[in-house]
């Protein structure tokens, strides 16, 4: 209540006589309280209990929709970063008690960067700060849905990890029922459906990736129709692994056209895209042909007897009229 409506009872109440206490503003008080206790029971008005304590009270929920493996100082350097210029944590990460004889004390069921904020902090020379929890009593189904309404949106989660994360609670939470899921998160079925396709791509092409980070939705949505036989699909994941093996990451967009070149038919591939390499499953030197003309791309990094053997191949081949 504020002090114009507390003044403005105290007029009402000065009349009333003199054994009214008006004059010490009780009544404001007692109605300000009143009003309180009401909106708590209408659920108006609700309290949280937020408390500080040390993160190595705290686990991750197994259910967590985020690699906390992949947590570095690095993607993490904002909010510490925050943290540092605050002085404290400013959003209190989401937490249930576990029970007795479990270890931790508490699960996180939201707030996995702000744990680690804390844990590098006070591992690097700041050792005052804690870990600013809120304490709720949550099923297992609640959590994941706290999780992932918190978190759909935060691009450094990646596709991958919400599409695993989503594969285990439809079965977990929903008997595998993607419809009930797709109403209980408040999403399309057919987004849903893209997502759970994603969990399904196979590890040998996740491996070829960069980073779990930079496999997209998009990315298994093309790669499906591709592996369609299992001519293909061993074709797509035998490059898959070549693409692995290599000593240095192959950028995304790369990695994808060498997976779609793979997918081709024999004779289509050869002449839609050679590799020329050293080793079978090394870097190579790639030839593409635009009509009488012949394309070569390698990596930058690609240098001495690899780059070497690679074009000498090729010219090799091409000299034959193989190429």
């Amino acid at each position: 209540m504020s002090k114009r409506h507390d003044a403005v009872f105290d007029d009402v109440l000065k009349d009333l006589g003199d054994d009214t206490p008006a004059r010490d503003r009780s009544g404001a008080r007692f109605l300000k309280r009143s009003n309180t206790m009401a909106e708590q029971a209408g659920g108006q008005r609700q309290e949280k209990v937020l408390r500080l304590v040390d993160p190595a009270r705290c686990v991750m929920w197994e259910g967590h929709n985020r690699a906390y493996d992949l947590l570095t100082e690095d993607n993490c350097r904002d909010l510490i970063d925050g943290i540092l210029s605050q002085g404290q944590q400013e959003f209190p990460a989401i937490v249930r008690r576990r029970a007795e004889g479990q270890g931790a004390e508490y699960e996180v069921i939201c707030g996995a960067r702000r744990h680690f904020a804390v844990c590098w902090l006070r591992a690097n020379n700041y050792p005052k700060f804690e870990y600013l929890i809120e304490e709720r009593d949550l099923t297992d189904e609640e959590a994941f849905r706290l999780a992932d309404i918190e978190n759909r949106d935060r691009e450094d989660i990646s596709d991958l990890e919400r599409a695993r994360d989503y594969a285990k609670a439809v079965e977990a939470y929903y008997g595998g029922r993607q419809n009930v899921m797709a109403e209980r998160l408040q999403v399309s079925a057919g987004w849903l459906s893209r997502y759970l396709q994603l969990a399904k791509l196979d590890d040998r092409i996740v491996r070829a990736f960069p980073s779990i980070r930079e496999v997209k939705e998009l990315h298994a949505r093309q790669l499906k129709p591709l592996m369609a036989t299992a001519e293909q699909s061993d074709a797509v994941l035998k490059e898959a692994d070549a693409i692995a093996a290599e000593e240095a990451n192959v950028p995304t967009a790369k990695v994808m056209a060498r997976l779609r070149a793979a997918a081709l038919p024999r004779k289509e591939r050869q002449a839609a895209d050679e590799v020329y390499r050293k080793h079978p499953e090394g870097q190579g030197v790639q030839v593409r042909r635009k009509g009488r003309r012949i394309q070569l791309e390698f990596d930058k990094d690609l240098k001495g007897d690899n780059l070497r053997v690679a074009l000498m191949a090729f010219m090799k081949a091409h000299e034959a009229g193989k190429s």
